[in-house]
C-alpha cells in the first residue's frame, strides 16, 4: 500500500512509497481503510525531533476510515464500521481512567513503542501508535471509535484530535465562564477551536492573537471578536482591560515564550490554559512571588482535558445544531503524493487545516 515514510528524525520531506504493509493483526485488533486525515502541527513536531518518536514512522494521527477486518475477540466492531482514529483511548480501569480522567490514561502509550508497519525487512512505526499518512492501517479497537452516517469522513478525522484538543481547552479544562474576556495566541486549526469553544460558553471578548493575517482575518470568521498581530496583544489587553489582564489566555503554540505572554497577559486570579505541545528541553519559569501573590491559575490541557469519547459525541452534537463550523476549518485538500506540499502550506501558516484524501 501507499504511505508517507519519514526515515530519520529531522528531515524536511516525507517520501510516499507504495511497498508498506500494515502489521500486527490478531486478536483485540481491527484493520481500518483510511478515507481522510488531518495533517496537525504535531505531526510536524515529531518530524522535527521536538515531540519524541521513534524512526523510521509514519506521520499522522488524525484519521478516519471504514473497518476492513475485525480480530478475535472484538465486540462492538463489525467490518463495514465508519470511525475516526483516536490515538489516546481510555482504557477504563487504570487510576486515571478510574478518576475521570482517560485523557491522562498512559496504556496507550504502549502502542507507541511496537511497530505498526513493515518496508521489506524494516520495522517502521507510526506516529502516536497510529500512523494515518497511510493507506491502511491496524490498531487495537479501542482506537477504532464508530461514527454517524452524516458525518462526512474528512470532519470525523479533525474530530479525532485537533478539534477536540481545542474545544475541550475552553470547555473542560478552563470552563470559560459567561461574559468573560478570552485571549489565544496561535490560531492554527486547534486555535481556532478553541476560539468556538469560548464562543460556546458564551465569552463576551475573545481576541485572536496570531502573526499570520491570513489566520487573524480567518479567527473572525470563526467568532473572535478581534483579532491582532503580536506586537499589537499589549495595547490590545490595555484598552480592552483597562490593563488588568484577560480572565483567560489560552497558549496554543507550544514554546515557552509564548506560555511567558500568555502569563503576562492574564489578570490576578484567572487562568493561563496551554494547550500547545512543546519540546522536552522548553522549560517555562515563573517567579515563585507572582505565583503566591497574583494567583494566576495555570492549567495545563492535554487532549482537551475530559473523557475523549463524550468529547467526540459533545463537538459532533454542536456541529449537527450549527453552534461550530468543522467544515470551513478544512482549506487545503491534497491527495497524499502531495503531501509535502502540505507540509510547506502548514509550516508557512497559509492553511488552517489540511485533509489529506486516501
Amino acid at each position: 500500500m501507499r504511505a508517507a515514510l519519514q526515515s530519520e528524525i529531522g528531515q524536511d520531506k516525507l517520501e510516499v512509497v507504495d511497498d508498506m504493509q500494515a502489521v500486527g493483526f490478531g486478536p483485540g485488533k481491527v484493520r481500518i481503510r483510511i478515507r481522510a486525515t488531518g495533517l496537525c502541527h504535531s505531526d510536524l513536531s515529531a518530524m522535527s525531533g521536538v515531540l519524541p518518536q521513534p524512526a523510521p514512522f509514519v506521520p499522522g494521527h488524525e484519521g478516519s476510515g471504514v473497518i476492513t477486518d475485525v480480530g478475535d475477540g472484538v465486540t462492538g466492531h463489525a467490518v463495514g464500521d465508519r470511525v475516526l482514529v483516536c490515538w489516546l483511548p481510555p482504557c477504563g480501569h487504570c487510576p486515571s481512567c478510574r478518576r475521570g480522567q482517560g485523557h491522562l490514561c498512559l496504556e496507550a502509550f504502549g502502542n507507541v513503542a511496537t511497530p505498526n508497519f513493515k518496508r521489506g525487512d524494516g520495522d517502521v512505526f507510526g506516529f502516536a501508535g497510529t500512523g494515518t499518512f497511510s493507506e491502511e492501517m491496524v490498531v487495537p479497537a479501542a482506537c477504532a471509535v464508530p461514527i454517524p452516517d452524516d458525518l462526512p469522513f474528512d470532519i470525523a478525522a479533525l474530530i479525532g484530535c485537533g478539534v477536540t484538543t481545542g474545544l475541550g481547552a475552553a470547555v473542560n479544562t478552563a470552563e470559560v465562564q459567561a461574559g468573560s474576556s478570552v485571549a489565544v495566541i496561535g490560531c492554527g486549526g486547534v486555535g481556532i477551536s478553541v476560539i468556538q469553544g469560548a464562543k460556546v460558553q458564551g465569552a463576551a471578548q475573545i481576541i485572536a492573537v496570531d502573526p499570520v493575517e491570513s489566520r487573524r482575518e480567518a479567527a473572525l470568521r470563526f467568532g473572535a471578536t478581534e483579532a491582532v498581530s503580536p506586537e499589537e496583544f499589549a495595547d490590545a489587553k490595555n484598552r480592552i482591560t483597562a490593563g488588568e489582564g484577560f480572565d483567560y489566555v489560552f497558549e496554543v503554540v507550544g514554546t515557552s515564550a509564548t506560555a511567558q505572554k500568555a502569563y503576562e497577559m492574564t489578570r490576578r486570579g484567572g487562568s493561563v490554559v496551554v494547550v500547545g505541545a512543546g519540546a522536552l528541553d522548553d522549560n517555562f519559569q515563573v517567579n515563585m512571588f507572582s505565583l503566591f501573590f497574583d494567583e494566576k491559575k495555570i492549567l495545563p490541557s492535554m487532549y482537551g482535558g475530559g473523557d475523549v469519547l463524550r468529547s467526540y459525541e459533545r463537538t459532533i452534537a454542536l456541529w449537527r445544531a450549527g453552534r461550530i463550523d468543522l467544515a470551513n476549518l478544512i482549506t487545503h485538500r491534497v491527495s497524499l503524493a502531495e503531501v509535502n506540499d502540505a507540509l510547506d502550506q502548514m509550516r508557512t501558516g497559509v492553511a488552517l487545516r489540511t485533509c489529506i484524501e486516501l
